[in-house]
Order: C-alpha cells, then sequence, then structure tokens
C-alpha cells in the first residue's frame, strides 16, 4: 500500500495556476444602449432594406428636381400627354419607356416622331406638357418637406404638454387631460379642413393644419412614461440636490424617452404624407405650380383611362414611402425596446 502511494505524482494534488488577469478580461466590446440598437437593427433585414431605400428615395427628392434639366413648372402645351421614353431603353419593346402609345383601336403611335420632338421625357408629361419625373420628384421633395416639418412640430408639443401634465400630476395633469379629451372628440378631418378653407392652401396651411391635432397622441404616451418614470430613484435623488422641476423633466426624464419619441415620430411622417396627399386629392392640397404627390395622383386620376403613367408613378413613389417608412419604424422599435432581446 505504501509503495502504491509513493509511486502517485504529488505534482497531480497541486492547485493549477489561475491567470487572474486573464480571467478578468472581457473579450467582447462593451457596448452603450444606442450601439446595442444599431446591432440589432441591423439584423433586421427588412428594416436595413427599408433604410437604404429611403435614403435613395430622399436622395432623389432632393437631387431629382435637377437630374432632367427641365423646370417642375414649364408648360410646353405642343408637348403634352407624351409617354415615357429613356434613352437605351427606347428600343426595348417589353418595357414602358418606348415612347409608344396603343390608341384604343388597337394601332400602335410613337407621339415623339410625330411631333418630330428629339428630347427625351423618362417619365413623360402631364396635359400641359410639364416634365413629370421633375414634377414626382419635386412633389415628392414637398411632401416630405411638409410630414417631417408636421412631425418635428408634433414631437415639440407633444413632448412638452406630456411631460409637464405627466410630471406634475394632480390638478394640473386633470386639467390638461381634459383639454385633450375635448381635442380628441373633434375629428381631426373636419378641423384640418376648416383650418384650410381659413387660412387657404399652401405649404405652410398645411404644415399648421396638421400640427393642430397631431401632437394628441405623442402627449398621451410621454405622460404616461414620464409617470412611471418620475418614481424612478434617480428622479428622487434629483430633487433630493435641489434641481427645479423642469430641469429634471428635460435634463433627466427625457433622455430617457428618446426612443418613445423617435418610434412615434418614424410613425407620424407617413400618417402625415398620407393626410397631405388626401387633402391634395379631394381639392384642399397645394395650389398651381405646386406639386406633391397627393396633387400628382389627383392630376393623373383625371386622365388615368388614356395615360395611366401620369398616376402610376406617383402612386408608386407614395406607396414605397409608406411601406418603407412603417417597416424602419417597426425595426427600431424593436431594436429600442429593453424588453426585445435576442
Amino acid at each position: 500500500m505504501k509503495q502504491q502511494e509513493e509511486n502517485i505524482d504529488k505534482s497531480l494534488f497541486e492547485p493549477a495556476g489561475v491567470d487572474t488577469f486573464s480571467a478578468e478580461k472581457i473579450e467582447k466590446p462593451s457596448l452603450n444602449y444606442w450601439q446595442d440598437a444599431w446591432l440589432r437593427i441591423k439584423k433586421n433585414k427588412a428594416a436595413v432594406v427599408s433604410l437604404v431605400i429611403l435614403f435613395l428615395i430622399v436622395f432623389m427628392a432632393i437631387v431629382g428636381p435637377l437630374i432632367s434639366g427641365k423646370d417642375f413648372s414649364t408648360q410646353t402645351t405642343s408637348e403634352a400627354n407624351l409617354p415615357p421614353r429613356i434613352q437605351g431603353l427606347e428600343h426595348v419593346s417589353f418595357l414602358p419607356f418606348t415612347g409608344e402609345r396603343t390608341l384604343k383601336s388597337g394601332d400602335v403611335v410613337n407621339p415623339y416622331e410625330q411631333k418630330g420632338i428629339d428630347h427625351y421625357y423618362w417619365f413623360g408629361t402631364d396635359n400641359l406638357g410639364r416634365d413629370l419625373f421633375t414634377r414626382v420628384w419635386k412633389g415628392t421633395q414637398i411632401s416630405l418637406l411638409i410630414a417631417v416639418v408636421a412631425a418635428v412640430i408634433d414631437l415639440i408639443i407633444g413632448v412638452a404638454y406630456g411631460a409637464i401634465s405627466g410630471y406634475f400630476g394632480g390638478k394640473i395633469d386633470n386639467a390638461m387631460q381634459r383639454v385633450l379629451e375635448v381635442l380628441m372628440g373633434i375629428p381631426n378631418l373636419i378641423v384640418v379642413i376648416l383650418m384650410i378653407l381659413v387660412l387657404k392652401p399652401g405649404i405652410i396651411p398645411i404644415i399648421i393644419a396638421l400640427s393642430i391635432t397631431g401632437w394628441i397622441s405623442m402627449a398621451r404616451v410621454v405622460r404616461a412614461q414620464v409617470m412611471k418614470l418620475k418614481e424612478q430613484e434617480y428622479v428622487l435623488a434629483a430633487r433630493t440636490l435641489g434641481l427645479s422641476n423642469f430641469k429634471i423633466i428635460f435634463k433627466h426624464m427625457l433622455p430617457n424617452l428618446t426612443g418613445v419619441m423617435i418610434i412615434n415620430t418614424m410613425f407620424t411622417i407617413p400618417s402625415a404624407i398620407f393626410f397631405e396627399a388626401f387633402l391634395s386629392f379631394i381639392g384642399l392640397g397645394l395650389q398651381e405650380p405646386q406639386a406633391s404627390l397627393g396633387t400628382l395622383i389627383e392630376d393623373g386620376f383625371k386622365s388615368m383611362i388614356a395615360f395611366p403613367y401620369q398616376m402610376v408613378y406617383p402612386a408608386i413613389i407614395i406607396s414605397v414611402i409608406m411601406i418603407v417608412f412603417n417597416l424602419v419604424a417597426d425595426g427600431v422599435r424593436d431594436a429600442l425596446d429593453p424588453k426585445m432581446k435576442d
């Protein structure tokens, strides 16, 4: 027995050497809240593709009106209702860019050759001979401008109103919420139409009309979040240190609501674009020679049977904008929601 014990290597019973430095080393770099959210957004393929498409649309809305070299308001009645024609694609028969038109009789004609026109209109022309390519992207630019400005105004008013109401509570909250209930009881469409009729159609009146009641949903969401956050320990610590109520609201609480505000704003923009298009479609939108996606769809609808391309292109653009904004908003919501963990 003693001989067997002597044959055992005593080094097997020595404690293993532990490298404390390596044990505490963090291999993966630490990420802050926004870096973690960006990583989750990148995993959402639909959101990433939609974001790329959205950037392309915004880019074209900025530079598109300058590409063709034609003015969006210049009328050339001798070149009215020309079909789309693009260099290099005019001889590809299965694409709708040949510059040809099929008559009701079934005959195929080429208005460019009939009128001796040697330049190209990529999206065709409208009934006044204006370049549709330029007008579509100019209309996209104006529609996006109206929607973004209205959404920013909704954000500012809604956040301030909701934060004050939720933080102070009591009689102040009760009075402010009664005002919200009165505004919510009035149909939004009626308020907007009355404002447009009073202020006359235009970019600024439409923005004001969209902003009158558009901030209500933002205010309600922010109020609910502030009522939850004001019971947190860091708010009590700020009060103990003597910070004023407004500093606590706007310096400590609102930064924690950034995700909620971004998400609601992302959903507000496509709603504003659609509402502006609706107003234009019923004749309360922008007036000539200004153009928006709504006015272009309204003009194209009048001649949809004879010249469908006049409505197709702006309809495609507004549809794509609505889809990509909602997909991006869904992706941002999932990424910023702390409960949506992989």
